[in-house]
């Protein structure tokens, strides 16, 4: 495990675009496991400047993200699919049909589910899962249980996830109440893990879920099982480490 605390955001942010630019550098084919929410914005603005720079180029990368709400389209401002296009898909040159996310409105959410195993199957081992941590320790939308599903499948999200996801939605009444999210198996098997970590609020939650015992109960904690394990953390997330 390679715990990295970062004195401002900015650090965090160079450090963390800087692990996945240089992994398109030595391998543009790389698959990516990518994450949405607040924490992973300032990353994807880096790598979009490195783009336009001209020091990474995405062309050849395939990405599968981790989630995304039940019933809400793609067009939707708070669906993961619309996430992505804005804050990384549409300024760099990964073409569409490269890019892979959970169909949210699938009639059949179960199917989609094998759908979409069926995708990351064929397209081999994530080079690199990028990762964020829930204040219940759940990564993805894999929330807290007394046992993990390994395969993409449909949660039901606890109500602590949907009011810490409110603020992006008008009220708590528009946060959908199930979603689609890839496995902890699934999680697990990538090459390379990135866990970002920020705030004052998940000091305490980060803290648990790698020093603390391994169990469903803290689906992050499993990430303490894996051979390469990269954790970037700001100076309020990380200072129970220093």
């Amino acid at each position: 495990m390679n715990l990295q605390i970062f004195d401002s955001p900015d650090q965090l942010h160079e450090a963390g675009a800087g692990i996945i630019g240089g992994l398109l550098q030595t391998k543009p084919s790389a698959v990516l496991g990518l994450a949405t929410g607040g924490t992973p914005v300032g990353i994807y603005e880096e790598l979009v400047k490195a783009h336009k720079r001209g020091l990474v180029r995405f062309k050849e990368a395939t990405t599968f993200n981790l989630d995304e709400y039940v019933g809400l389209p793609g067009t939707h401002p708070q669906s993961y699919r619309y996430y992505m296009n804005e804050h990384l898909f549409s300024q760099v040159d990964l073409a569409p049909e490269r890019t892979h996310i959970p169909d949210g409105m699938s009639p059949d959410p179960q199917e989609e589910c094998r759908r979409y195993d069926a995708l990351l199957q064929r397209a081999g081992q994530i080079d690199l899962q990028l990762l964020g941590i829930g204040h219940n320790g759940h990564i993805g939308f894999n929330e807290p249980d007394h046992a993990l599903i390994s395969g993409t499948h449909v949660v039901a999200l606890r109500e602590e996830t949907r009011l810490a996801n409110a603020r992006f939605f008008d009220r708590l009444e528009a946060v959908p109440t199930h979603a689609l999210t890839m496995g902890v198996a699934t999680i697990l098997k990538a090459r390379t893990i990135v866990l970002v970590v920020k705030g004052e609020d998940k000091a305490d939650i980060v803290h648990r879920a790698l020093t603390g015992p391994i169990t469903t109960d803290c689906p992050a904690s499993l990430l303490q099982t894996h051979p390469n394990l990269t954790v970037l953390m700001d100076a309020e997330a990380g200072r129970r480490f220093r």
